[in-house]
């Protein structure tokens, strides 16, 4: 049976998979739309597309680290401290993306909307790639003291292997938003969101072998968490043979869902390699935050919880009708407000 700390650990784990695998399309989407779109409309049904969703979808990172400040405080003082200045960038890039998506149409000039369609390219491609960043540092190890106290440089967070792992994070939330792009358009932009996602597969798969090949020479999770990774590895293999194969036979839904289970794969297999660790420091395995060193007091955690457990019914329940409610897809013809 899982105690508290470990299961708020879990929880933790969920709410970011969750968060990388809603947010990520709508990242995705926000990409295409700079080079996949040929025209003003073709733009506007691309960010219509996640009209009704991408706000909610953000309330996952938030709700991560509510969790992280509520059950794991030392983890959430070392980790936001230590990477201010990159979260701040983040936040700002989300900012700006969500007033471009607001009041990109609000006026009917094409450099009032040229302006705003740069702030969501660049709202959408920052994010993901410094949230890859954050997670392969994580792995690799970050100079963290006796103290908890993150004192990196600018080489420590930024090197070839969280660069690797930014990219890949960027070109994987591409894939899976050109997917939903097919799921939520018609005509012949599905089928060039269709297209481009089949040709990305192949880079794809090269930065995930190049990352999993650095991960398993600069990380130490492959020696703690071996076994367990492996049989990941080969899951998310067929997951990403299959989602070729399903985008080939234009089953969409199927290879949206792959992508989906790749996102889930990658993300998971982040916090298994960390378990029962939450940062690594590169200084001395024994100033390493775990899920013990880094938690609340027991009596706070039992009341998140029940708190938790009360609530996240009502959430998800209310996210997932949404999904059904504006689940149609979006027509060229149709009235478009952005």
């Amino acid at each position: 049976m899982l105690s508290l700390n470990e299961l708020w650990f879990v929880l933790v784990a969920v709410l970011f998979i969750g968060f990388f695998f809603l947010e990520g399309f709508d990242f995705g989407i926000g990409m295409s739309t700079k080079f996949l779109a040929k025209n003003d409309t073709e733009k506007r049904v691309l960010i219509n597309s996640i009209g009704p969703f991408w706000d909610a979808n953000e309330v996952w990172l938030l709700t991560a680290g509510g969790a992280m400040f509520a059950a794991f405080p030392n983890w959430y003082a070392t980790m936001f401290s230590g990477y201010y200045t990159p979260l701040v960038v983040l936040l700002l890039a989300l900012i700006g993306r969500g007033v471009a998506f607001e009041f990109r149409g609000k006026v009917l000039h094409q450099k009032w909307k040229g302006t705003w369609d740069i702030a969501i390219f660049i709202g959408s491609i920052i994010p993901p790639f410094l949230l890859g960043v954050v997670f392969s540092g994580l792995l690799k190890g970050l100079p963290i003291d006796g103290e908890m106290e993150l004192k990196a440089g600018l080489f420590d967070m930024v090197n070839l292997y969280t660069l690797v792992g930014g990219i890949t994070v960027v070109v994987l939330c591409l894939v899976h938003g050109l997917l939903f792009a097919t799921l939520r358009t018609t005509g012949s932009l599905q089928e060039r969101a269709r297209k481009l996602a089949h040709k990305l597969l192949i880079p794809l798969a090269v930065l995930f072998v190049l990352f999993a090949v650095m991960t398993y020479f600069q990380t130490d999770i492959f020696k703690v968490r071996g076994l367990i990774l492996s049989i990941m590895a080969v899951a998310g293999v067929v997951c990403f043979l299959l989602a070729g194969r399903f985008i080939q036979v234009k089953r969409d839904g199927w290879a949206f869902g792959m992508t989906g289970g790749l996102i889930a794969l990658a993300i998971s297999g982040v916090f298994v390699g960390l378990f029962p660790r939450v940062m690594v420091s590169s200084i001395n395995e024994a100033f390493s935050l775990t899920i013990h060193n880094a938690a609340s007091g027991s009596y706070s955690l039992k009341v998140m919880t029940i708190v938790a457990l009360t609530l996240l019914p009502f959430v998800l329940g209310y996210q997932i009708w949404s999904y059904f409610v504006f689940h149609k897809r979006v027509h060229e013809k149709e009235h478009l407000e952005y």
